[in-house]
């Protein structure tokens, strides 16, 4: 059972414009997601966080919002001190821990956050860190004046927590120390021990591009690969339009069923649902349901894109074949691949279609049916 504090807030400071990376640093896309969305998911994981305040632009909260509905919002200040103030104003009354973390260090352990959170509650206050490992020169003018003794030297971290009264007390009385660079210079100004919390060296500020590829790195190293299979047919009736891929093919005959039958997208849906273990859409979309007859395909797609969004996933590769003997697909293909490539938000070299003949058999070989094999590939990345 994990260890229990009193009501812990945390304070997400992300106001930085990113001038070294060229755009805000905290919204840059991370393995699908952007990295202050995968900052605020590690303090999700902790049950002692009970409040999470994210100090942020009004633009970037609209994003956040989009997969979060329980934060608290504020804007920055011009200096991280006063977005730091800014966040500690929005706390709860009832916080008695307070915990401050760079927006882009997305790749912190929920289980080092809880280690902090129950240091600041023993000692008063207590910050992440790990030991340098590589020889600190002291240098002036371009030469080395003087090496440190690098075995009592540590980098500090993020997140750092306190007792409420402890940050609160710092923050008023050197608050304004603009040279400040995170929160416990001015707690040991104070004369309160700040206990160090060891952390690992994922625990990485992302601050100039090498950081976000090393980022990507370490959130690929934990991605799961799964592939799925789907299957479709249907018959052909005169009289029908016929859609393969989301795309209207013009002919004299199109798919029967309870939606626009489209073989193609059926499937594709399927083999993603597959490759998730969500089960099949004759589960989303029963058949037996007449407020859905004649619904679009595309729409059973876009709810199989929700789900793909729900499971953390992201396509990598779809593969379909179909079967038919009318009409000529091949005219067709590159119109159908861009269809799937925009019905599904995929790039279009992510995404192979085929057509095969039945060689005249069967109802398919006599163009009664059709049907489709297909293939996905997903990548889940918790």
């Amino acid at each position: 059972m994990p260890q229990k504090t009193g009501y812990t807030s945390v304070v997400i400071v992300a106001g930085g414009s990113g001038s070294r990376m060229g755009r805000p640093k905290q919204m840059l896309p991370l393995a699908g997601k952007p990295v202050l969305v995968r900052t605020i998911e590690a303090f999700k994981q902790v049950p002692q966080v009970h409040q999470i305040v994210v100090v942020t632009p009004e633009e970037n909260q609209t994003v956040l919002s989009r997969y979060f509905t329980d934060l608290t919002f504020t804007v920055p200040g011009a200096t991280r001190m006063e977005s730091v103030k800014n966040g500690v104003a929005c706390i709860s009354a009832a916080a008695e821990i307070v915990a401050v973390h760079d927006g882009a260090r997305p790749l912190v352990s929920p289980q080092h956050i809880e280690d902090c959170v129950l240091a600041a509650q023993k000692y008063g206050a207590a910050v992440l860190a790990v030991a340098v490992k590589d020889t600190v020169k002291v240098g002036e003018d371009n030469f080395v004046q003087h090496t440190l003794d690098r075995s009592s030297l540590w980098a500090a971290q993020t997140p750092q927590a306190y007792r409420r009264e402890v940050l609160l007390t710092a923050l008023e009385k050197f608050g304004h120390d603009k040279a400040a660079t995170d929160e416990s210079q001015l707690v040991e100004k104070t004369g309160v021990k700040v206990r160090l919390v060891p952390s690992d060296y994922k625990n990485n500020k992302i601050t100039t591009p090498e950081d976000l590829v090393f980022a990507e790195a370490m959130v690929e190293k934990q991605a799961v690969y799964r592939s799925g299979i789907g299957f479709d047919l249907h018959r052909l009736e005169p009289g029908r339009k016929l859609f393969i891929g989301g795309l209207e093919i013009p002919h004299g005959k199109g798919f029967l069923g309870h939606s626009d039958g489209d073989v193609v997208l059926h499937a594709l849906c399927d083999a993603i649902l597959g490759a998730l273990c969500a089960g099949e859409i004759g589960i989303l979309f029963p058949p037996t349901d007449p407020s859905i007859k004649g619904i679009s395909s595309v729409s059973i797609v876009k709810k199989v894109l929700e789900i793909v969004r729900d499971h953390q996933a992201q396509l990598v590769h779809l593969d379909a074949t179909i079967i038919t003997e009318e009409p000529k697909i091949k005219p067709h293909y590159e119109a159908i691949r861009k269809s799937l490539a925009c019905v599904f938000e995929m790039p279009l070299e992510n995404i192979s279609f085929k057509s095969k003949s039945h060689e005249h058999v069967g109802e398919i070989g006599r163009g009664e049916a059709a049907m489709c094999h297909a293939m996905a590939t997903v990548k889940i990345t918790k």
